[in-house]
């Protein structure tokens, strides 16, 4: 009797426990070190300047989410990564900055950030170097 008290009790705290890793694992904030994922902005490597950016990723191929991107107004300089690697779609304006990436780093960012709907945008900001981390949630618009 006094068996099946503890058995229920110590299967009632594996899925307790389980249950909570699975929450920190996902509200945890993700890191981009630039120095490893390469981006590129129209033909040079992009090196990362400012303290804090705004990175959108987005679907060129979305015409009604393009004019709601275009008309987005961002106190930090913004980086644009578009799905589909399409290059000069915006005009590069207040240090708004379109990127590309290879296929195993857009692949390694959608499976780090679960990004699963576009357009999704969060903010980055500096830790050392090139190495930033998550400052935001990741917003679907």
């Amino acid at each position: 009797m006094i068996g099946r008290l503890f058995a229920s009790f110590f299967g009632a705290a594996m899925i307790a426990a389980s249950f909570a890793y699975y929450n920190y694992t996902f509200a945890q904030y993700n890191f981009i070190n630039f120095s490893e994922w390469q981006f590129f902005e129209k033909r040079d490597s992009f090196k990362p300047t400012e303290d804090e950016y705004l990175i959108i990723f987005y679907n060129s191929k979305d015409n009604s989410k393009l004019k709601f991107i275009r008309g987005i107004k961002s106190e930090v300089p913004v980086l644009l990564v578009d799905y589909y690697q399409k290059v000069d779609i915006f005009s590069e304006k207040n240090g708004t900055k379109q990127l590309r990436s290879g296929t195993n780093n857009m692949l390694k960012i959608i499976q780090r950030f679960n990004i699963y709907d576009l357009p999704s945008a969060f903010y980055i900001k500096k830790q050392k170097d090139e190495l930033y981390k998550q400052n935001s949630d990741i917003e679907v618009w």
